[in-house]
């Protein structure tokens, strides 16, 4: 049967064509011929073929040019469908009605052509014609298991993972369909919430209600479950997620509706559940005004432009209609990775937007003066940082340059360049911090917002004594973590439980805000638009989550067990660390109580306290000197003295000034 398969596939087109019409020939002449026996019997019929010749004549004379017509030899066998179906019942009634005048017109009264033979005629030429091309489809995929899975006494397991699909809308038929052709899953059994499909069987699968899962699974062995739930709001998808927690199966999805209709996925591109899915919150709809207004037709560039968020916002960026975009990074390989994917969009939407890829480090003034000049700039996001707690903590040189000095120095770049936005992209661990790189970000902020009170600051560094006239309007964004962002705890939760565990969690009481990296990019984008000047904008980050629950939520989505004292005989284990160095266990958005509702709902701004520009810049100037003498009791005396309510757990040490003190 297989070699016969390979054979007939491997046949020339036409020579298939001609197979099919030979064999629509001699259905053609077996329904009529049976449709006479249907009327007449056995016993009193004659000879159909010998007292009706030219009715056999006319038959396929009719009916396979308008097979022909109806493209039935243009179909593909292996994926035929629902429009083949209609196409045949199309075709078969139109040569039925044809045929049926021609026996009114052509029959006699000594051989009368009984009327029934037409209807007869019909419904045989529907169920033999259609009939086997199904059973065709059904013998080239190599699937005869699907058209006989349903038929009583017949029982057979070929090995393909069971699944059951959430979702018996269009997007799980399709689902279903794309599983049967990959022959990778075997769809067993529809979820569903309406009760009027209830019982039902849609696509040759039953639906069972939410609140019979365990039966489901009881009677189909489904091992995993796939949400089809495309354009469900992310309220109602994590209440899903909660239902199908406390049950064994690895639950994934299907990209969302406007990945679907955009083109970037396909229905079966399955995925892990997407973690935003179980914060349960919907994205606000953005305001179209506060997004196009410092982008639109204008020059923009973003420093960063190869991270987490910075690649983001060049995303969004560049859907706005900006004029020129530039993409300022200091790694080579993440700008050549934003640029590659930024140049392929640019040219599949044919946009107007030239983009520029810039290698430059934040440190460098002179540099970034010349760009922004060069190029004249209007808006500048300035994503360039070091975030990671950790790494910070004990490279603290880098992370002062880097947050503090590299800031400073973009700002007064864009000070003497006449930038007219600035918009500083900020961290929820720049309030109260216990870490270096938290008081580095707050001191970031507190310098645009020194900056934004004068008229004419003296500038710092190589161009200080000189006074520069403000033209720039900044304004500072603090949100709290991303999903997915590099580092992030999402991305290493999947990779220990891809390797069987254990998940580490730093502390069982630790707590973060998560935002997805979409949702905090447009939002930094309109946040930037609004307020006069020293603005700090706080995003609505929702509620906080524990990290240990969401452990144990991904354990449960993939279809494990959490191994305990109370389970020893779990799949994975959650195993506690301990706060790393400079880790708190809350996170909190606002250093004070002053805060006031803006246009946005999802946008606060903060009033926080700063210090005058004159004496934060003499703080600076300490601070760099500081770090260039390895003095790191003085720059962790200067940080106290600056960033209100800095509080280290600790002593802080650069490692390399650690090395250069343990060397004799």
């Amino acid at each position: 049967m297989d070699r016969l398969r390979t054979f007939l596939l491997g046949l020339p087109r036409r020579y298939k064509r001609l197979l099919q019409v030979a064999t629509d020939i001699v259905l053609v002449w077996v329904a009529l011929w049976m449709a006479f026996v249907v009327r007449l019997g056995i016993d009193e019929m004659a000879n159909p073929v010998k007292d009706h010749p030219w009715l056999f004549a006319a038959a396929p004379f009719v009916a396979i040019p308008l097979f022909i017509r109806f493209g039935l030899y243009r179909a593909v066998m292996r994926y035929f469908g629902n429009d083949a179906l209609i196409t045949i019942i199309k075709a078969v009634s139109l040569s039925s009605l044809i045929l049926g005048v021609i026996v009114y017109w052509y029959s006699n009264h000594e051989n009368v052509v009984p009327r029934s033979i037409i209807f007869n005629y019909w419904w045989l030429s529907l169920i033999m014609i259609g009939g086997l091309r199904l059973a065709m489809r059904q013998y080239f995929l190599g699937d005869w298991f699907a058209a006989v899975q349903h038929v009583p006494f017949t029982n057979r397991d070929d090995g393909l993972t069971k699944v059951a699909i959430y979702g018996a809308g269009s997007a799980g038929n399709q689902l279903v369909a794309a599983l049967r052709l990959g022959k990778v899953m075997r769809p067993v059994a529809f979820i569903d919430d309406d009760n009027s499909i209830a019982d039902r069987v849609i696509s040759g699968v039953q639906v069972f209600k939410p609140k019979h899962l365990q039966r489901m699974i009881d009677r189909t062995g489904a091992q995993e479950i796939l949400l089809a739930i495309p354009s469900a709001t992310r309220a109602r998808r994590r209440e899903i997620l909660g239902l199908l927690e406390g049950y064994p199966l690895h639950v994934r999805s299907i990209p969302g509706f406007m990945d679907l209709a955009s083109g970037r996925v396909k229905v079966d591109d399955i995925q892990e559940v997407d973690i935003a899915d179980l914060l349960g919150r919907d994205a606000v709809p953005a305001q179209r005004d506060l997004l196009s207004r410092c982008i639109a037709g204008q020059v923009v560039m973003v420093t960063g432009a190869g991270g987490s968020i910075g690649s983001e916002l060049c995303r969004q960026i560049l859907g706005l209609g900006p004029k020129v975009l530039l993409l300022f990074e200091h790694s080579e390989f993440n700008l050549y990775s934003v640029l590659s994917e930024l140049e392929k969009r640019v040219e599949r939407e044919s946009l107007s937007v030239k983009l520029l890829p810039i290698l430059g480090s934040v440190r460098n003034q002179r540099k970034l003066i010349d760009i922004m000049r060069a190029w004249r700039v209007d808006t500048v996001y300035h994503a360039a940082a070091y975030k990671h707690v950790p790494m910070v903590e004990h490279n603290i040189a880098e992370g002062v340059l880097n947050n503090v000095m590299g800031t400073l120095y973009t700002a007064q770049a864009a000070l003497q360049a006449g930038i007219s936005n600035f918009v500083l992209i900020s961290t929820d661990k720049a309030v109260r911090p216990t870490n270096v790189m938290g008081s580095t970000k707050r001191l970031a902020e507190m310098t645009l917002q020194a900056l934004s009170r004068e008229l004419a600051p003296i500038l710092f560094g190589e161009t200080g004594n000189i006074a520069q006239v403000n033209k720039t309007r900044f304004t500072m964004v603090r949100f709290g973590n991303v999903l997915g962002s590099s580092g992030s705890v999402i991305p290493l939760f999947h990779k220990q439980i891809q390797a069987g565990g254990p998940l580490t969690v730093t502390h069982p009481n630790i707590t973060r805000y998560f935002m997805t990296i979409p949702e905090a990019a447009q939002l930094v984008i309109q946040a930037g638009s609004m307020g006069q000047g020293g603005d700090v904008f706080v995003l609505d980050m929702g509620e906080p989550v524990k990290i240990v629950e969401l452990a144990e939520k991904m354990i449960h989505l993939s279809g494990l067990s959490i191994r305990s004292e109370h389970n020893p005989h779990g799949d994975i284990a959650i195993e506690f660390s301990g706060l790393r160095p400079g880790e708190k266990l809350y996170e909190e958005l606002l250093i004070g109580d002053n805060v006031e509702a803006t246009p946005h709902p999802m946008i606060m701004s903060a009033h926080e306290d700063y210090l005058p520009w004159d004496v934060l810049k003499e703080r600076l100037e300490a601070l760099l000197k500081a770090v260039e003498n390895d003095d790191y009791a003085r720059v962790r005396q200067l940080l106290r003295e600056t960033v209100s309510g800095y509080a280290p757990d600790g002593e802080i040490v650069d490692l390399i000034h650690q090395q250069r003190r343990l060397e004799p």
